[in-house]
């Protein structure tokens, strides 16, 4: 598969994410094939490549029109949040990411960090050549920070029972939300977009992570694991206490804590009263309501940017993220 089919819709759009996807594979070059082909086979390997979709579409606020500088920005975006999700599963111990075995399940922990890191370094190559200034570059680099910062949060949280809706949102807002943001943003700067424009469409990448996390963390529970791609309830299992399961921790703990505090030896008739107890204080359609007030919060920066059709796709993604089954 080289472009997700939800992008059919738009064959402009979709035309330019197969470019972002060549553009990768060009810079992956490895003396070590087995790594070299490892790693092509990852960028054509299913993903949605909505951070770059919205990297090229934002590209269109500006007044400036470089096709091939916003494709090399997106391509380095989805470089970075390639090179996360390699080290995420790594440290999630997670076996499949799109029903396909993960680089450390097929080859190892230390081929897989190896992996992650080149695509770091991929990363910043495209950006080297294609960003129109250093402060860009820096600005990069801060944001990756806080996305691995993000990460680390989501790491020392693990099986932490007591976290809060408050603690929650802020680690997705380093470990998802940020590269949204970044997204938007890039893409915005690189049309020399005005600062407050640029601004509208940072805000809007953030609240768009926020509510596409949460959604995410719903089909947790919603879907099955082959059209997830992966094991139905495995954040729980790996210690990644998601908010419907917050909800419902608030809601009751004495019922909730004792079977969490089993951690890593949690039964399948344990997973299933935990579901069940989710479904009893209504975890999931709490935190439908949450994503849906995010997408709102979204689509009132949306309303802020230029007229254009790039806009009216923007609005429709961001809503169609809200009713998502995978």
């Amino acid at each position: 598969m080289r472009v997700h089919q939800m992008w059919d819709t738009y064959p402009e759009l979709k035309n330019d994410l197969s470019k972002v996807l060549q553009l990768i594979e060009s810079n992956i070059r490895v003396r070590d094939k087995v790594v070299e082909k490892t790693i092509k086979d990852l960028i054509y390997s299913g993903g949605k490549l909505l951070r770059p979709a919205y990297s090229l579409l934002c590209s269109q606020i500006g007044p400036s029109k470089d096709k091939n500088r916003a494709i090399a920005v997106s391509a380095a975006l989805e470089t970075l949040h390639m090179a996360t999700l390699i080290h995420d599963d790594v440290i999630d111990e997670s076996p499949t990411r799109h029903n396909i075995p993960t680089i450390h399940a097929h080859n190892g922990n230390k081929f897989a960090i190896y992996a992650g890191d080149y695509l770091f370094c991929v990363c910043f190559t495209i950006l080297s050549k294609h960003a129109t200034s250093l402060s860009h570059l820096e600005f990069n680099a801060r944001s990756m920070e806080k996305i691995l910062s993000g990460e680390l949060d989501q790491l020392n949280a693990r099986y932490q029972s007591k976290v809060t809706v408050k603690n929650y949102l802020t680690r997705i807002s380093g470990k998802t939300a940020q590269l949204f943001a970044v997204s938007c943003y890039s893409g915005a700067i690189e049309s020399e977009a005005s600062r407050p424009l640029a601004m509208n469409a940072w805000n809007m990448g953030h609240y768009i992570g926020m509510a596409f996390q949460i959604m995410d963390d719903i089909l947790d529970y919603k879907g099955d694991s082959l059209t997830l791609g992966k094991p139905v309830m495995a954040d729980i299992k790996q210690g990644h206490y998601n908010l419907p399961l917050i909800y419902a921790i608030q809601a009751n703990p004495k019922e909730l804590i004792p079977i969490l505090d089993k951690k890593d030896a949690l039964t399948n008739e344990d997973m299933q009263q935990i579901s069940e107890l989710i479904s009893k204080y209504k975890g999931v359609e709490k935190a439908e309501l949450l994503a849906k007030k995010y997408t709102e919060k979204a689509i009132k920066q949306l309303n802020k940017l230029p007229e254009g059709d790039y806009k009216n796709h923007l609005y429709a993604i961001t809503n169609s993220l809200l009713k998502r089954k995978v």
